[in-house]
């Protein structure tokens, strides 16, 4: 008896799962489609902007190369290139590479285009900061501290910034150009104090140090 309700019970469900799918075949077999097509279509994106980056880490390549071998002029079209077409990462990287290529020739202009960097949001954060410790290296002979230091600060005083030890380095440089011996001796005493500083900046900071006049005593 037993069997005989376990055949009741599959016939019963056999008819359910017939009634399910004449019903809603359509919708079964689209869904699978829609699946199969989007996987493949994930797929086939990754394979085309994995080319696209080896593509462009190649081209970057031969404009380095080009560079090293100081043919500059060519350097520098082949960052312009790359700026146009490449994926993000490669592109922030020929901005760079290609401002260095116009400072050969140009300095303004690649102080310029350094500029343009470090105020682009889109570029991130410590390409910024060294697009602003670029321009300002450029810049160092013929603008104010003043000007320094509204380039400069806010990486110099970010405790996370990876170059904030060339930005002090540099603001310590520029005020002691200006005969600010207060503000050269504030950045000189924060190379001193930040434990991460390189050895050789520790060393020049040092020697900076000891060609500042004596703190006067109260």
């Amino acid at each position: 008896m037993s069997e005989l309700f376990d055949e009741v019970d599959e016939e019963v469900r056999r008819d359910q799962l017939k009634k399910l799918w004449d019903k809603y075949s359509l919708f079964i077999i689209a869904l699978a489609i829609l699946i199969v097509a989007g996987v493949g279509g994930w797929r086939g994106y990754q394979y085309l902007e994995a080319r696209k980056a080896a593509e462009a880490g190649a081209a970057f390549d031969r404009a380095v190369e080009l560079s090293d071998q100081n043919k500059h002029a060519e350097a520098e079209a082949a960052f312009a290139a790359l700026i146009t077409k490449a994926p993000s990462g490669y592109r922030n990287l020929a901005r760079l590479r290609m401002a260095a290529e116009v400072a050969t020739r140009d300095q303004p202009a690649a102080a310029k285009l350094y500029d343009e960097i470090a105020a682009d949001r889109s570029v991130g954060g410590p390409e910024q900061d060294l697009a602003r410790i670029r321009a300002a290296q450029i810049l160092m002979e013929t603008t104010t501290y003043p000007n320094m230091l509204q380039r400069l600060e806010a990486t110099a005083t970010a405790k996370d910034s990876t170059f904030r030890h060339s930005a002090r380095e540099l603001l310590a440089l520029s005020a002691w150009r200006a005969n600010d011996a207060t503000a050269a001796r504030q950045w000189l005493d924060q190379i001193a104090n930040d434990g991460e500083t390189p050895p050789s900046m520790r060393s020049r900071a040092e020697a900076l140090q000891a060609l500042l006049p004596p703190v006067a005593k109260s």
